[in-house]
């Protein structure tokens, strides 16, 4: 029994010390220098930045539709891709914007759609959803809907 508790004991003990050694030998300068180099340019994102974050219509006929445009420049160190726009409800419909990337320092621009649905001050939401370290970006729509006057009055 001693025996084989010396012999596992001299195995473990060679097998841990040869490949100590090893392991230093391994490591290839190249690839540090590579991950170096991904770690430094991970850090830096795109900054999204709008000329305007909200556009009010001011006062508009019910059932109206409106239209807007928003402009926006990349003035991060990154290129800039936007995924998606999305805005809080179905009656307000973002579009027009570019999928490529966005270099730093370049600019682009989507267009927002309103149907003037609603009754009286109306607020709408718009999401972008972007590459940047925060990941999205709001912008707001606003508008006083006036009461459709075509629209009959209910009998009381």
């Amino acid at each position: 029994m001693k025996r084989i508790i010396f012999g596992l004991g001299a195995l473990c003990l060679v097998a841990f010390t040869s490949c100590k050694d090893n392991a230093a030998q391994k490591i290839d300068e190249a690839n540090v220098a590579v991950a170096a180099e991904r770690d430094a340019v991970a850090s830096k994102f795109p900054v999204l930045v709008f000329d305007k974050t909200e556009h009010d219509f001011g006062e508009i006929e019910a059932k109206t539709a409106v239209e807007t445009t928003f402009n926006y420049t990349n003035k991060g160190d990154a290129p800039l891709v936007i995924t998606d726009i999305k805005s809080s409800c179905g009656c307000t419909v973002p579009q027009d914007w570019s999928r490529e990337p966005l270099l730093p320092g370049d600019s682009g621009k989507f267009s927002v759609k309103f149907n003037g649905s609603g009754q009286n001050k109306v607020t709408k939401t718009i999401t972008v959803t972007a590459n940047t370290e925060k990941g999205s970006e709001l912008v707001k729509i606003t508008a006083f809907v006036k009461p459709d006057p075509n629209k009959p009055v209910p009998a009381k």
